[in-house]
């Protein structure tokens, strides 16, 4: 399957039970760029980081190629936004045009070279470039999520397609292989809904027309009975960022 069909039909779902992202991190990156500045938020799905932004008085360009995505954020998102059908790797924007690139739970379906010479592009002089993950803490919980996974979902390599980027990974892709690292704690505690929603709004998640998804459904309400306490879970996850300047080559 192409990439950017992994989410058709998964749209709503997303939108409505993927974690948001914490405002320290949201302040972070516009304290690093002019006031009002202009992003580019590549892979931005349903909006979730852009809605973040256009708060902080942002103009923003979603850049996303899947139709249900770009329709969520269309009619979701308020401000001084434009939505673009484009692919990371073409955004169509003009050259020198952005003060800010995000790419959040996204990079690692990119052509990294090919996103970094877009990058360079797009980008005005001393603009920077930002990939964000919201990573799951190491758990009982998400052990038990992750087996699930493996037994019901062919497609499942792990959290964010069974990639880690860190260290000397982002050596070729920042300047110099210059960035700075921060981690941002992004916990909550979730009903049955939500944890079981944020699981398929997964890439790799069944849909409701597949044959075991009815199977893999009753193992998510087993792992939520097995560790709710007074009706919740605690969700641990940590939202990880790498933020740079990129090669003005390209």
């Amino acid at each position: 399957m192409n990439h950017t069909e992994k989410f058709t039909g998964k749209a709503e779902i997303y939108q409505k039970f993927r974690p948001a992202y914490p405002l320290a991190y949201i302040r972070y990156l516009t304290g690093k760029i002019p006031v009002n500045g202009v992003v580019a938020d590549v892979g931005a799905g349903t909006g979730i980081l852009s809605k973040a932004l256009l708060k902080e008085g942002c103009a923003v360009y979603c850049v996303e190629p899947n139709a249900d995505m770009r329709k969520i954020a269309a009619e979701t998102l308020a401000g001084d936004f434009w939505i673009i059908n484009a692919a990371a790797e073409q955004t169509t924007l003009p050259e020198d045009s952005v003060d800010l690139v995000t790419a959040a739970q996204a990079f690692h379906w990119f052509d990294a070279k090919a996103f970094r010479r877009e990058c360079g592009r797009i980008l005005r002089p001393g603009g920077i470039v930002s990939l964000v993950w919201n990573t799951r803490r190491d758990s009982a919980l998400e052990r038990a999520a992750a087996e699930a996974a493996k037994q019901y979902c062919p497609a499942y390599q792990g959290a964010s397609g069974g990639i880690r980027f860190v260290g000397e990974s982002f050596g070729t892709f920042f300047e110099d292989g210059v960035y700075e690292h921060c981690e941002f704690d992004n916990s909550y505690s979730a009903d049955r809904e939500t944890f079981i929603g944020r699981i398929l709004s997964s890439s790799y998640s069944l849909k409701p027309e597949d044959t075991e998804y009815e199977a893999w459904l009753a193992s998510l309400h087993r792992i939520f009975d097995r560790f709710c306490e007074r009706d919740r879970v605690a969700v641990s996850i940590v939202t990880q960022s790498y933020t740079g300047k990129v090669s003005s080559e390209y």
